[in-house]
């Protein structure tokens, strides 16, 4: 007997590759698209008007594919809950179809009240697993492989037709609808399928050329890698999608190896995502106890503004956060960099330069931020310490000084050899005095008392004991100390990350 169903999008915002959607449709009722805007949502600390307009674009492109399917979305603001259940009072909808979500602390407590909820009222609510993510796993052994078998499974077919429900679609709010503050960000990718797909074209099509090569650079990454990153975070194109499409349509005229890096960094994609689905309070709690009082909980006011703003006295640093306030993006090497300077020479915990960064980044993905929070900071047990130099990266990344005169103007007049330390400069005194700050923390001294620190930590008694435990729940099955997909010997050095993680989609 066909059944009427409601569908609830979240962040799988497109029509292909959805089996969601697709099993909705092949029940033969009714179907009912629902994107729900949810104010407590986006009043979260890691949220912004960036963010919300990148969804809102791709809410609109979803709208006209169903539209052309026969069921338009429809899009509700208030509590899910509420929303859920108002249509399903008026609809007599008995079945409602999401995926599984892994996101923020938010939405998993929104989800367990959602789900009592439906119990409650005799409804159905059933959660599709995502290719690439396993719900309830007790540890990693066999991980890789359920995940490239469900990237390698064929897609559902998208519908064909709908069967709608005559409802009144109702508008896509705007930002300020959902009273999220302006947030000017002249460089925001544009969100919506369309504009995924032309970023896939066009990368594979020969703008992706010099990615393996380009990727670390902030002058070349933002041509150069793919910037599919909002795209998937928000569901407008799907891995398992894009990794068909890849073997579908090879070769590329960007060659072989660089198609194996950017394939490489989708797998990485879904195993940070299945750390956070694993350990929901990563977004919280340090993932080694020993770390959970290494740095202050209430974060030196004056420098996490001056972290924020881009007005550290460090150029690099600077430059790097006034590209990603202005552009939503910057690459994978540079956040690391970011994260870095932030939580080893300013002493700042984690917590609160996440959520600054969470808002920044329109691509802010919870299952890869908050892991990633805790790895480039230190407090994950599991991987070396990474303290980056800032003036080197300076050096390394910009050696004409380009991308810094560009994002910090005030520095323009420097030469060369003094632009990434400009305290180093005789003419300094006098001139940057009123345009430029001083340094706000002394670099060497910083790297070395975090590094004491950190090093000390680990030779506690018993922070190798949980290190190991946590090497067997999260660690990837990939690198040399794993064999045949299965747990690694322990040993008294915690892992290192195999390889420069990146995920310059």
């Amino acid at each position: 007997m066909a059944q009427d169903v409601l569908v609830w999008f979240k962040r799988d915002l497109r029509i292909a590759d959805n089996p969601v959607l697709a099993q909705a449709a092949a029940g033969g009722g009714r179907v009912l698209p629902l994107f729900i805007a949810e104010p407590a949502a986006w009043a979260e600390p890691d949220a912004s008007a960036r963010q919300w307009d990148f969804v809102a674009e791709s809410l609109g492109t979803l709208r006209r594919d169903l539209a052309g399917l026969g069921a338009p979305l429809i899009v509700r603001i208030g509590p899910a809950q509420a929303v859920l259940e108002s249509l399903c009072r008026g609809t007599s909808i008995r079945l409602i179809l999401s995926h599984q979500e892994t996101g923020n602390g938010w939405s998993y407590a929104r989800d367990r009240a959602v789900a009592a909820w439906a119990r409650s009222a005799g409804i159905t609510w059933q959660e599709i697993p995502q290719p690439g993510v396993v719900r309830r796993l007790s540890n990693r052994n066999g991980w890789a492989a359920k995940r490239d078998a469900a990237m390698r499974a064929p897609a559902p077919p998208a519908p064909r037709a709908l069967r709608g429900f005559a409802c009144d679609p109702g508008p896509i709010p705007d930002a300020r609808a959902l009273g999220l503050a302006p947030d000017p960000c002249p460089g925001r990718q544009q969100g919506g399928r369309d504009a995924g797909q032309s970023l896939l074209t066009s990368f594979l099509d020969g703008r992706g050329k010099d990615y393996r090569r380009a990727m670390s650079s902030p002058l070349h990454a933002a041509t150069a890698c793919a910037r599919l990153s909002p795209h998937l975070a928000w569901g407008t194109l799907g891995s398992r999608e894009i990794i068909a499409h890849l073997a579908q349509t090879a070769p590329h005229p960007i060659g072989a190896a660089n198609l194996q890096s950017f394939t490489a960094r989708l797998a990485w994609r879904d195993h940070f995502m299945q750390k956070l689905e694993d350990q929901p309070g990563l977004e919280f709690s340090c993932l080694h106890s020993a770390y959970a009082d290494l740095r202050p909980k209430t974060p030196d006011a004056a420098l996490l503004a001056a972290w924020e703003k881009g007005e550290t006295g460090i150029p690099f640093v600077d430059a790097c956060m006034r590209s990603l306030t202005a552009t939503g993006w910057i690459n994978f090497r540079m956040r690391a960099m970011l994260v870095s300077f932030a939580s080893y020479h300013l002493w700042l915990d984690w917590r609160a330069t996440g959520q600054i960064l969470a808002r920044r980044f329109t691509d802010y993905e919870p299952g890869i931020h908050w892991p990633q929070m805790q790895m480039q900071s230190g407090t994950t047990g599991m991987n070396t310490p990474r303290i980056y130099n800032p003036v080197k990266q300076g050096h390394d990344q910009d050696p004409t000084g380009s991308f810094t005169r560009r994002w910090c103007p005030e520095l323009r007049e420097l030469p060369d050899t003094h632009l990434h330390s400009p305290w180093t400069w005789p003419g300094a005194p006098g001139i940057l005095d009123k345009t430029y700050p001083a340094p706000v923390v002394d670099i060497t001294a910083a790297a070395r008392h975090a590094r004491t620190v950190i090093w000390q930590m680990r030779q506690r008694h018993g922070f190798h004991a949980e290190a190991a435990t946590l090497i067997t729940r999260h660690a990837s099955r990939k690198s040399k100390d794993f064999v045949n997909d299965r747990a690694p010997k322990p040993r008294r050095r915690p892992q290192s990350a195999p390889g420069q993680l990146s995920f310059d989609l």
